[in-house]
């Protein structure tokens, strides 16, 4: 079973993160991530880059579910916040 850490760790082996939050049960995890590499993509696409990374860890089970709450620029972040 994972721990929120370790899904955060194989986020950020994806992608450069200005913030990455993971929370979850060791089944189904919901993570917040920030990130200069989703500028200029739609939400779409910045789900489909994690998602895309971690492809080999979802079809094996090993991570068995991701739930993208927030994929932000920075810069979309600091205005939510």
């Amino acid at each position: 079973m994972l721990s929120p850490e370790q899904v955060k760790a194989m986020i950020e082996a994806v992608v450069p993160c200005e913030y990455v939050e993971v929370e979850g049960d060791g089944h189904h995890f919901f993570a917040r991530i920030v990130s200069f590499a989703f500028e200029g993509k739609p939400r779409l696409a910045r789900h489909r880059l994690i998602k895309d990374g971690l492809a080999e860890k979802l079809a094996s089970n090993e991570l068995h579910a991701l739930s993208i709450a927030a994929a932000a620029t920075p810069a979309e972040w600091a205005q939510k916040q």
